[in-house]
């Protein structure tokens, strides 16, 4: 008969695996809480560990920041390879195994948990909590509709099934070892992921500053981020190609563009985005398809584009409208362009790097180079074209990599709730 089983999130067909609360089976204990300066004289400075430094694919023990601690903390809260960490805020349950040794007299911050076990495998806690995470668990147990902790308390009492320790083990083993198979499959896929948005960004960057002829003479443009550019192209200042448009919106009722350095202009309504908006929008600035629009603050990392849309946009950016030398789609590529990109970070001003602003009498000092019109077309069509092809590649690297994800979640699943035949894992 089928075993009833109270842990909802961790099915189980095998009546020999039993329902148990963690702290029947592992030692767990909260970390200490930031101590910024020194309370009594035996107080020590020492490295500590914090929930950023522990994600699923391993804890980072490189920089850690330091605090001040007790002898007593010291003994207490000390961490040795084995350990299992869990977060207690953030994304609750988020674990991971130290694997190694820490720097000496290491301790980790109230935001974690540490888990030790002299019989039962650590690994097999942590795959349960995996599964536990997946299946949402954490968002019943830990109340998502307010801010998340897991707490000790809840940490301690929540069920678990927990075969054997030999059984333990092996179900650790298998796991370890099939995850990595497919976390290293992953890994390439991404790789070449990335290296395929280099070739696409390498490709722009060639295009509008080369052209598509490989063939065609070169002449100097004086400038470092352009190098040299064909003959026949002509060097322009940006202030003879486009012109500033600043009408104000009456109504604020336009739809509501925004800019950013990765989707370029974009209708905000189709992004995720939580900052502050104005309730009244009177007074914002219209903007209209195959205007230029850049981000005055994030402009020096790419956030400008051309509108496809009409609309209104934050007074805070700058709208320009083209004087006819350059095709709309040939400045949407030369925005996408890593020189262009240094060029824009070199023209903006502002005390901090993370503080520059483009202006227009900035931008309009800048120098483009222009192709004629019949060859912005051919070099519009030719990244498009090559674009379109690299998409598909994309796509299909997107939904393997999706797929071996879905794979990974499922094997742990199946793993940790007796449905994998001992002899496929001993094999």
């Amino acid at each position: 008969m089928k075993d009833i089983n109270p842990v909802s999130w961790q099915p189980c067909d095998l009546e020999e695996w039993p329902a148990m609360q963690a702290k029947h089976g592992f030692e767990i204990s909260l970390g200490k809480m930031l101590q910024p300066s020194s309370i009594n004289k035996d107080d020590v400075e020492t490295p500590y560990i914090k929930a950023m430094n522990v994600q699923w694919s391993g804890i980072v023990l490189n920089d850690l920041p330091t605090m001040w601690a007790s002898r007593h903390d010291l003994k207490g809260l000390n961490l040795r390879t084995g350990d299992l960490l869990v977060c207690e805020g953030g994304e609750v349950g988020r674990a991971a195994i130290l694997d190694k040794e820490p720097p000496e007299g290491c301790i980790y911050q109230n935001a974690l948990h540490r888990v030790r076990s002299h019989r039962n495998d650590t690994r097999y806690l942590k795959y349960c909590l995996i599964q536990a995470s997946s299946a949402g668990w954490f968002d019943v147990l830990c109340n998502r509709a307010t801010i998340a902790h897991f707490t000790v308390e809840k940490f301690r009492e929540l069920r678990i099934r927990i075969p054997l320790p030999n059984f333990q083990n092996l179900i650790a083993d298998y796991l370890d070892r099939e995850t990595a198979r497919i976390d290293a499959l992953v890994t390439e896929k991404e790789r070449m992921l990335t290296l395929l948005e280099e070739k696409r960004a390498a490709l722009i960057s060639q295009a509008v500053t080369k052209g598509i002829n490989p063939s065609t003479s070169l002449k100097p443009s004086g400038l470092d981020w352009l190098g040299d550019i064909p003959a026949h192209w002509n060097l322009e200042r940006a202030k003879t190609l486009f012109s500033v448009r600043d009408q104000r919106s009456e109504s604020g009722k336009e739809e509501l563009l925004t800019v950013s350095h990765i989707t370029g202009v974009t209708s905000r309504s189709e992004k995720d985005v939580y900052m502050f908006q104005a309730d009244d929008k009177a007074g914002y600035k219209l903007c209209y398809p195959d205007d230029l629009v850049i981000n005055t603050l994030w402009g020096w990392m790419g956030a400008m584009g051309i509108s496809p849309l009409e609309g209104i946009v934050s007074p805070d950016y700058h709208v320009y409208t083209s004087k006819g030398q350059l095709l709309p789609g040939f400045v949407a590529l030369v925005c996408r362009s890593k020189p262009f990109i240094a060029e824009v970070n070199r023209w903006s001003k502002g005390v901090w790097s993370s503080r520059l602003r483009l202006y227009p009498e900035n931008f309009f000092e800048m120098h483009l180079a222009i192709p004629p019109k019949n060859e912005q077309r051919k070099i519009i069509n030719y990244i498009a074209k090559s674009q379109d092809k690299a998409g598909e590649l994309a796509a299909a690297l997107l939904q393997s990599i999706t797929l071996a994800k879905e794979r990974r979640s499922a094997l742990i699943t199946a793993a940790v709730t007796g449905q994998i035949p001992v002899e496929e894992m001993r094999s």
